[in-house]
């Protein structure tokens, strides 16, 4: 093992999900699930995003799900029917959601997210409190996939979240292991911004696309980062895999998107250039991971700025600064063991 795996093995280390508030999320999806199934009209229910897929990440945040809906039993309901929005049917689930969780959580409530109704508990367990978003979706009359609602415009929008979780966990064991591994380290390096630049579907699609077999989860993650960039500096889209919804979106400008990406991409590729010389790697990993990995050089005008990003308090009059800034440095997230691999 290289030094750019065992420092990419530390992040893992301080990023994976702690087994008891993950467990607590699989708990509390099961629960909601299990209630919306009681909603006339209820065809199934489905497990999706992060929880489905296995790439959680600390703290351990929404457990997504769906409700799916028959839509001959609403008639007046979607773009299959008499165009009814999904605010309505949204606030009568919450009606029977609310009363129902509060039997097992006495503090839940139940509130609006984009997508459907968003259970926030209340109850937290070491230090963190999982949600539950749950979707509500229509059977659609033709092509693929189902209708989930928009509910910051009112509107019915086209996706298959179920085929989502089904691509995103396919392949042998191995190949899937990978791939968890290098989304959770993607959704680790894209949290460091203030703003991120991408959604963790987004990254998920990336990994799906771009991890082959037989990679490990070094060259998995460089490989994945440098096609990224190319595709995004080049202007290239990246389409739904499902073939139901529209291309997947940035969520900041392509520029900045694109240079983000650059620079973890060419960070991986230095470090593994210079695998045997762990201080070669550390200072190429801190550019990408600056959260998590100490540059053990900052000597240069890029590690004094990297030192800054990581908020690192540093004296220097290259940069034309007068004492260390008041900024604070981000808490690090420790795992556990026996978080999900």
């Amino acid at each position: 093992m290289g030094f750019t795996d065992q420092v990419l093995n530390d992040i893992r280390q301080q990023i994976d999900a702690r087994p008891v508030p993950l467990a607590e999320a699989r708990t509390r999806l099961d629960l909601v699930r299990s209630t919306a199934k009681n909603y006339p009209g209820a065809l199934r229910t489905y497990p999706s995003g992060s929880l489905a897929q296995n790439t959680f990440i600390h703290p351990v945040g929404d457990g997504d799900g769906g409700l799916v809906l028959d839509r001959r039993c609403f008639p007046r309901l979607g773009p299959d029917g008499g165009g009814e929005a999904p605010a309505d049917i949204t606030k009568t689930l919450c009606a029977l959601l609310g009363p129902a969780v509060r039997e097992v959580y006495p503090n839940a409530a139940c509130y609006k997210s984009k997508r459907g109704p968003k259970l926030v508990f209340r109850q937290p367990v070491e230090d963190q409190d999982p949600t539950v978003d749950l979707v509500v979706a229509l059977t659609r009359r033709s092509g693929s996939g189902l209708w989930i609602p928009n509910l910051h415009t009112n509107k019915w929008e086209a996706s298959d979240p179920e085929r989502h979780v089904e691509m995103f966990t396919s392949g042998k064991e191995s190949l899937r292991r990978t791939r968890r591994r290098v989304v959770r380290l993607l959704k680790a390096w894209n949290k460091q911004y203030s703003q991120p630049g991408f959604s963790s579907h987004n990254l998920t699609v990336w990994a799906w696309e771009f991890v082959e077999p037989g990679m490990g989860v070094t060259v998995a993650l460089r490989t994945v980062l440098d096609r990224a960039a190319k595709r995004v500096q080049s202007g290239g889209a990246t389409v739904d895999p499902a073939g139901v919804s529209p291309n997947v979106k940035l969520l900041i400008d392509r520029s900045p998107a694109g240079q983000r990406l650059r620079t973890a991409a060419d960070a991986l590729i230095e470090a593994l250039a210079h695998d045997d010389d762990q201080t070669a790697v550390r200072s190429a990993l801190a550019r990408a991971y600056f959260s998590y990995v100490d540059d053990p050089t900052p000597t240069s005008l890029a590690g004094k700025v990297a030192a800054l990003r990581r908020n690192v308090p540093t004296v220097t009059a290259t940069l034309g600064l007068i004492g260390p800034p008041a900024l604070i440095r981000p808490t690090r997230a420790y795992g556990a063991a026996g978080a999900e691999e």
